[in-house]
């Protein structure tokens, strides 16, 4: 039986990653700023991407934990896997991925990321993946461009010149859920925000599992009949 340990994890090219992103992610589009990728092949055949770059405002991620270098830091901008994969390959992948980063790139300290509950999902790979919640806010960075019935984020507006039109179109509504991870323990000590329990989730309405709203305990007990893509 093919399992998780089956994965191959290498670094690829932008252009090989994006390809797979453009294909498999939920939203379809890949991020520009991204500038280091990891593929995870089965059989081969390349079934799913990891993206890391610059936060796309920099200055400010950099204040989440202090004394971080300018280079000290990334950003997992995008993440996609296909469904040809087993069950915990992402958890394994980012596993993988991080141990390569802290060996070739030992001056990066930690890992940002951001979980989309309001499309995809709240971070279930995160949790398992042993990063630490910080934040959880509703969403106002997404809204349907009625012209074209595309969901656009605010930045992508910004860089399409339609920053005016995207303020008066309908928002979706949702929630965006902030994790960090540490390659570097000792950097934790240095985080100047606060790491939340995961249980404020729930209380908070943010749960969410391949785009259906639900409760981490749900999603726990019976994700098997969630069907709906995300």
């Amino acid at each position: 039986m093919v399992s998780a340990k089956d994965i191959l994890i290498k670094p690829i090219t932008a252009h090989t990653a994006n390809a797979l992103v453009k294909k498999v992610h939920y939203s379809g589009k890949v991020v520009a700023n991204s500038c280091l990728h990891f593929g995870a092949f089965l059989g081969g055949r390349l079934e799913g991407v990891m993206s890391f770059g610059s936060p796309m405002i920099k200055k400010n991620a950099h204040k989440m934990v202090e004394g971080t270098t300018w280079n000290g830091m990334l950003e997992l901008n995008r993440m996609a896997f296909s469904d040809a994969l087993p069950k915990n390959s992402e958890s394994r992948a980012l596993g993988v991925a991080f141990r390569l980063i802290k060996k070739h790139y030992p001056h990066i300290e930690w890992v940002l990321s951001y979980s989309d509950s309001t499309q995809c999902g709240d971070g279930t790979i995160y949790r398992a993946s042993g990063f630490v919640l910080t934040q959880i806010k509703e969403s106002t960075q997404l809204a349907i461009n009625p012209e074209t019935g595309e969901v656009m984020q605010s930045m992508a507006a910004f860089h399409a010149g339609k920053t005016k039109e995207f303020s008066s179109w309908d928002k979706l509504k949702g929630f965006q859920l902030r994790y960090i991870y540490f390659l570097n323990k000792d950097a934790k000590q240095r985080l100047t925000v606060p790491i939340l329990p995961f249980s404020d989730i729930d209380k908070m309405g943010a749960g969410m599992y391949k785009g259906v709203k639900v409760s981490r305990e749900k999603q726990a007990m019976d994700v098997s009949n969630i069907t709906a893509a995300g």
